[in-house]
């Protein structure tokens, strides 16, 4: 069987080299490179006219200073005027506060004069009791005790009332024998006395009056 001829291979740049511009094509492109020239032409010459440009042994250009809008004035701080004012205040407060300290340091009265302390007045006077002469009968001597030759000193103690009369009589010194000492109180209840005074004014008093028992007298 009869094989058919294998075509030959196209060429890669056959698309690109069969393409070609047009007259119009080239015309656009030739219109926008001059008006690019221009307008670079048009900034350049501008530019030089503002002389913004530095050239060598010129002068560098000074920057324009930047006008801003002035701050207002700053007010002045309150808070250091309100603590010098409160430190003035406390300082009159303080001396208006010492004016009147002395003003009531004047104004008091004086103090009193000591009064004078008077001497501590004396014990009021006070006297014992004292038996009245003739009315202090003498004891009874007991038989008993005189049979048996008994004999001694009773000391007695008395309470005399304001009027002279014993109200308590008791032994305070024995003399030995129960009946001398029996007969001794006995007696002594009997006697009257000068009662003991304070200021001189009657008063209780106690006193001790010595019994003598002697069979031979």
């Amino acid at each position: 069987m009869p094989t058919s001829p294998t075509p030959p291979p196209r060429p890669f740049f056959n698309g690109i080299s069969a393409w070609r511009p047009t007259a119009r094509s080239l015309w656009l492109v030739l219109a926008a490179f001059l008006g690019g020239l221009a307008l670079f032409l048009l900034v350049w010459s501008g530019d030089r006219n503002d002389d913004q440009f530095f050239r060598a042994g010129d002068a560098p250009p000074t920057a324009r200073a930047p006008s801003y809008t002035p701050l207002p004035a700053p007010l002045p701080a309150r808070g250091r005027e309100g603590d010098a004012s409160g430190l003035e205040r406390g300082r009159e407060e303080a001396a208006r506060q010492q004016e009147e300290q002395a003003r009531l340091v004047e104004e008091s009265p004086p103090p009193p004069p000591p009064q004078e302390i008077a001497p501590p007045t004396a014990a009021p006077a006070l006297t014992s009791p004292r038996p009245l002469a003739g009315q202090t009968p003498p004891p009874t001597y007991p038989a008993r005790a005189l049979r048996r030759g008994e004999q001694g000193v009773v000391r007695v103690r008395a309470d005399i009332g304001p009027d002279g009369v014993p109200t308590s009589v008791s032994v305070a010194g024995s003399s030995g024998s129960r009946q001398l000492d029996r007969a001794a109180v006995n007696a002594v209840l009997r006697w009257r006395f000068e009662p003991a005074t304070a200021n001189g004014q009657p008063t209780v008093g106690t006193v001790e009056v010595p019994i003598e028992f002697n069979p031979g007298r």
